[in-house]
């Protein structure tokens, strides 16, 4: 059973069967197409030197922040690292994987500005089962969950911990035995991976599967 991302997003139905079926993930090529076309948006922004706001800015009370060229995958790592910083016991892997979908939809949809290897490796996570270890506390949810997703993100740049065939190991060796590689990211995508609410939805759906 496979449920393919489209930029339409995701029905209800289409996440009750991933859910109940463990079903793989698929990309619909439509979307890789789509992600490229955007991404060529962000890349023109970037070389015209002018401050956009997350593409090339510090974010919060470093909006005004102009961040130079050389410093801008920098700024994609330390913002990751700087709100992974859940806390408690992590989400079963369940709910580690339909977190990770709703967010692969969301990009799906081609309006965060990711490159298609970013989707593609967070695919891959899902059907591979590499599961990033996620505290489920931390999130401030209507600003985003930013904590739990950066804990996501921090898997796909080989940086702190997941769970690979029932084992928690360093991401990037948990990467390394499903046969992937983690990713440098580059403008945007770290903010792109993290703004958003799916923790909080996927437990609200997980929820209401079971009721």
């Amino acid at each position: 059973m496979t449920i393919t991302l489209k930029d339409s997003g995701l029905t209800l139905d289409d996440v009750r069967t991933f859910v109940e079926g463990n079903a793989e993930v698929e990309i619909h090529k439509s979307v890789l197409q789509r992600l490229g076309e955007v991404r060529s948006y962000v890349e023109d922004k970037l070389a015209s030197h002018e401050p956009f706001y997350g593409i090339n800015t510090g974010v919060g009370l470093l909006a005004n922040k102009r961040i130079s060229d050389e410093e801008l995958d920098t700024l994609q790592e330390n913002l990751i690292v700087s709100h992974a910083v859940g806390v408690g016991e992590p989400f079963d892997d369940d709910a580690v994987r339909l977190i990770m979908l709703l967010r692969a939809s969301v990009l799906a949809m081609g309006y965060s500005g990711v490159r298609p290897d970013v989707l593609e490796l967070l695919v891959a996570c899902i059907n591979k089962g590499v599961c990033p270890l996620i505290p489920s506390q931390g999130s401030v949810s209507a600003s985003g969950d930013l904590a739990p997703l950066a804990h996501i993100a921090l898997t796909l740049i080989g940086r702190g911990e997941a769970r690979f065939q029932g084992k928690t190991l360093p991401a990037s060796e948990a990467l390394s035995k499903a046969g992937l590689f983690p990713i440098t990211l580059k403008a945007k995508e770290g903010l792109a991976l993290i703004n958003g609410t799916q923790a909080t939805c996927a437990v609200a759906a997980l929820v209401l599967f079971k009721a």
